[in-house]
């Protein structure tokens, strides 16, 4: 264990957890109650001379058992509140009693110091490799009249500037206790000057991800969503910032849920200008019953500190989610460039057409082939089937075996579309089990795309479509699964759960998505899966614990993709979100962009195509082609070199973003002029992350230029003539200063 990690200041009741970057400071005050103090850049020692100073203010009452009139809970920054206590800010826990009470009152117990990090039953986390990666403080709060206890669980990782938190209540009383709120995480800050904006990514189904920026004001704002999965409508990801934080200087906090449900972030500040910052899931429709000895663990957040700006922040979500989140055998490994058939067939498919498709890939480099909706149960539209997790019979004259044949053949890998957690009124499962369906009994569901939800929760449920996942990926070769889940949660109750149990079926639900998923990876380790939710609707920190990359729109028009790629750059790294190149008219937008524009933004994701391949001219074959062995040479860099922002689509007309490799030898920027002007103002864009004093070569016009030329002169964006242009720069280091 490194005991400088975490330091226990006895004599001023003060816990330090600090590192290299970061410092996180809380202290106990006057009667075990458990205090914010500090986050945020890296501090040697604290003395503990910062004591929060007293003031009587009228209507904040008294602390119970101290009479001090200056001492209130409803002005102290705490770390963890609850209801009751004359704390009358938004509270981090609501727990109900047998006799209906929800006062709770929590001080400190006790406190251990573990090496490594505990890991979360059931639950998506971040996690070590080895003991001496982190450090993990447990501060014990225990209820100062009932044996209800809270653990607050925070881990400080020894080489990154994030900081982990959840909670767990424990139930030691020998009644049964209702959670109808608890919160992963509270901070209460007093130096709102410095934190006086907030970030969030909202959207829609198209639209998703779309930077918001606010001032925090008084009173209380949420980001949330009630729609059962992270949502298109407001991510799981906020942060807070200074008004003059910008992309590459300021502060900035930036806090991830682990979570794929419903989930709110609460900010409140208060009448002294505090503000107090909440997440975890949603006590919306929520609640949870604990018996005597139970335990309840909430999802966990993951904080970071940055004084470098928005990139800074970002770089190091980028190095937690895909190093320390995201697993398996694909998980640092070069993803293939895929073609779905998606958009180019839609449900209007045969073997023929199929193998068409697969024919011009092979030719064109392309590494992969999806097939994607309509090729099981008897599927030729969206309402039916799903739920009948077995061949079409006749769709495809040698089965779906016979077409993963014909791909491996071909020497590409061969994928497949699933929608395991739906099921259709048409379909077999529902003919012989009517009671999967998620629903009220005798009352009609609401349908969304003529289908309805599985209740995840129940085990049978899960089991019979794990079974019949399974009979298709042990008979059929497949190296990919693109996982899709196409409408939000309605109708949520579970027949299994008694009628006071009805809040916990929506977590139970997402709970039991996350076991299913558990299985079936561990069962096929060697497939890439993907995750969907018609797009980005469950694009979050949670569902790359199982899925190492996840399609983050059904939006595929580029211009539209610049401000949707943009944006969830903020809080995601590039591996993790997939980008395709289309047809034209665009499906979504009906816009007509060049191929290279396509091409030039879509190689900024997991790169990929969703058109039909044998509707290309010989040119356009020539571009794709082109565009092929362009990004097979620049992969390491785009899925795993360190990702910048340099221009945002959110402010003017001018996109750029670019990649650095980790030695600082290669670099590739995208930029890109949405609408043409007969009288454009020139950009400059000004590139970073290189050395420099290191000679750059332009590997389309070996011009060279020295990195701190690229960096204070910039580079200018092309004199471009019409809408939708994008242009390229691919550098690579050629020597020092001294060898020109």
């Amino acid at each position: 264990m490194n005991q400088k990690a975490v330091m226990f200041d006895q004599e001023n009741q003060v816990f330090h957890l600090r590192n290299n970057e970061i410092s996180y400071i809380i202290q106990f005050e006057e009667d075990g109650i458990l205090n914010h103090l500090y986050f945020g850049k890296a501090i040697t020692r604290y003395n503990g001379y910062k004591r929060y100073l007293r003031r009587d203010r009228g209507f904040s009452g008294n602390v119970p058992g101290n009479a001090e009139r200056a001492y209130s809970k409803d002005t102290l920054p705490q770390e963890y509140s609850s209801h009751g206590s004359m704390d009358y800010r938004v509270p981090a826990s609501l727990i109900r009693r047998e006799n209906g009470s929800n006062l709770h009152d929590f001080r400190y117990f006790d406190f251990r110091i573990e090496a490594g990090k505990p890991e979360l039953s059931g639950l998506p986390q971040s996690y070590v490799e080895s003991d001496d990666e982190a450090t993990t403080l447990i501060v014990v709060l225990k209820d100062r009249d009932q044996e209800i206890y809270l653990e607050l669980v925070y881990t400080i990782y020894h080489d990154r500037p994030v900081v982990t938190r959840s909670a767990r209540v424990l139930n030691k009383t020998a009644e049964t206790i209702v959670v109808e709120k608890i919160a992963s995480m509270q901070m209460d800050l007093t130096n709102s000057g410095i934190y006086d904006e907030v970030i969030s990514l909202p959207g829609a189904h198209l639209r998703e991800r779309q930077i918001q920026r606010e001032s925090i004001h008084t009173g209380i704002q949420r980001f949330e969503s009630r729609r059962g999965a992270s949502s298109h409508q407001m991510n799981s990801f906020i942060a807070l910032v200074n008004h003059d934080t910008n992309e590459f200087s300021g502060p900035a906090i930036g806090m991830h849920l682990v979570y794929s449900g419903n989930h709110a972030f609460e900010l409140e500040k208060d009448q002294i200008d505090q503000v107090r910052v909440l997440t975890g899931i949603n006590e919306y429709n929520f609640s949870w019953s604990l018996s005597s000895d139970d335990v309840f663990q909430t999802p966990e957040v993951l904080l970071t500190y940055s004084d470098q700006g928005l990139n800074g922040m970002s770089g190091s979500l980028h190095h937690l989610l895909r190093e320390r989140v995201a697993r398996g055998e694909h998980q640092l490994k070069e993803r293939p460039i895929l073609v779905n058939n998606w958009e180019a067939t839609y449900f209007d498919f045969d073997s023929k057409k199929i193998e068409e498709i697969v024919d011009e890939a092979a030719d064109l480099g392309i590494e992969m082939f999806v097939l994607d909706d309509c090729w099981f149960g008897h599927r030729d539209s969206d309402n039916s089937s799903l739920g009948d997790w077995f061949e079409y019979e006749g769709k495809l004259k040698d089965g779906l075996k016979g077409i993963s044949d014909y791909v491996h053949d071909k020497g590409l890998q061969f994928g497949v579309w699933f929608e395991p957690e739906m099921i259709s009124i048409d379909s077999k499962l529902y003919e012989a089990h009517s009671d999967y369906l998620m629903q009220e009994p005798n009352r009609t569901p609401s349908s969304s795309r003529d289908q309805h939800l599985l209740d995840m929760g129940r085990k049978d449920v899960r089991q019979a479509i794990e079974k019949q996942l399974c009979a298709i990926l042990d008979e059929v070769p497949i190296d990919y699964i693109k996982w899709d889940m196409n409408r939000s949660l309605s109708d949520v109750y579970s027949i299994q759960l008694s009628p006071e149990n009805q809040g916990e079926a929506a977590h139970r639900h997402i709970l039991g998505v996350y076991e299913l998923m558990e299985n079936l990876i561990a069962r096929y380790p060697n497939v890439l899966w993907e995750g969907c939710s018609g797009g980005g609707g469950r694009f979050d920190a949670g569902f790359l614990y199982y899925m190492p990359q996840s399609w983050p729109t059904d939006n595929t028009d580029a211009v539209e993709r610049l401000k949707i790629q943009y944006g969830t750059s903020l809080a995601y790294p590039i591996s993790s979100m997939t980008a395709h190149v289309s047809a034209v008219p665009n499906h979504q937008t009906e816009r007509i962009t060049s191929l290279k524009t396509r091409g030039d933004v879509a190689m900024s994701g997991v790169f990929g195509y969703e058109l039909d391949l044998t509707e290309l001219s010989v040119e356009e074959k020539t571009i794709v082609k082109a565009q092929v062995a362009q990004y097979q040479a620049i992969r390491p860099l785009i899925q795993f070199g360190e990702f910048y922002r340099l221009n945002s689509p959110f402010e003017g007309n001018v996109t750029a973003w670019m990649f650095v490799s980790e030695d600082k030898g290669e670099a590739f920027v995208m930029m890109a002029r949405t609408l043409a002007s007969a009288q454009p103002v020139f950009h400059e864009i000004f590139l970073t992350g290189l050395e420099e004093t290191s000679c750059y070569q332009d590997q389309e016009t070996n011009q060279r230029y020295f990195g701190d030329e690229l960096m204070t002169l910039g580079v200018q964006v092309p004199d471009f003539y019409g809408d939708f242009q994008t242009a390229t720069l691919h550098l690579k280091k050629v020597g020092e200063e001294n060898d020109q």
